[in-house]
């Protein structure tokens, strides 16, 4: 589990391609701290699983699923990736629940500035946007932001200084793609109210339900 706050920006460092599959090494130096084998890493928002690492390096496997469902496939040795670390049980919680689990792509059409801030404004599928609501959360490529406006076919993020300066956000270019990952709470009330078996339950959860207490 991820909170969307991006620790560092590493480096591709080698990639071994399989048929349907990859392998990363990845490098960096924040993350290194308190590294193990079995560590998972966000990487663009992609948990990836520690298999091997050194001072500065760690490798990944990258699997097909993966490669079809995110950006990852598009990466080349030199790639800037965001990083983070899974979070800790005792510290502060500065993003919001982020899985590292990609629901699809989205592809920046849009880049504007605005005094000290970037706006983003990202084409996606409908799948994907069904789950974002305004002033909600949106986790691009691994940063947790808050979505500024949507509309029938995409949405806006507008972004601060430090957030341009410590994320690969501020490489991306118009037409560039980025890994989308939803809030994790609006998928789980979707199959809480869609479930077959939720039609017979007399305890089912329901809209006015939700309404009721304010949701």
């Amino acid at each position: 589990m991820f909170t969307g706050i991006v620790e560092e920006v590493g480096k591709i460092a080698a990639i071994k391609r399989g048929v349907n599959s990859s392998q990363l090494t990845i490098s960096g130096k924040i993350i290194f701290d308190d590294l193990k084998i079995g560590d998972s890493i966000a990487t663009n928002g992609v948990c990836l699983t520690v298999t091997t690492f050194s001072s500065k390096t760690f490798i990944a496997d990258v699997m097909h699923e993966t490669l079809e469902r995110s950006n990852l496939g598009a990466l080349r040795p030199g790639s800037s990736v965001n990083l983070e670390r899974a979070m800790l049980a005792n510290g502060r919680f500065g993003g919001h629940i982020v899985s590292g689990h990609i629901d699809g792509t989205g592809t920046i059409t849009t880049i504007k500035k605005d005094d000290n801030a970037v706006w983003y404004t990202i084409k996606t599928t409908s799948s994907v946007l069904k789950y974002i609501v305004e002033k909600g959360s949106i986790t691009i490529d691994g940063i947790s932001l808050t979505v500024a406006k949507v509309g029938a076919e995409n949405f806006s993020v507008s972004i601060i200084p430090h957030t341009a300066d410590h994320t690969i956000l501020v490489e991306k270019k118009a037409g560039d793609t980025v890994n989308l990952e939803n809030d994790i709470v609006g998928k789980y009330v979707e199959k809480m109210l869609t479930a077959p078996e939720a039609a017979h339950s007399p305890t089912t959860l329901t809209r006015e339900k939700l309404a009721q207490y304010g949701f």
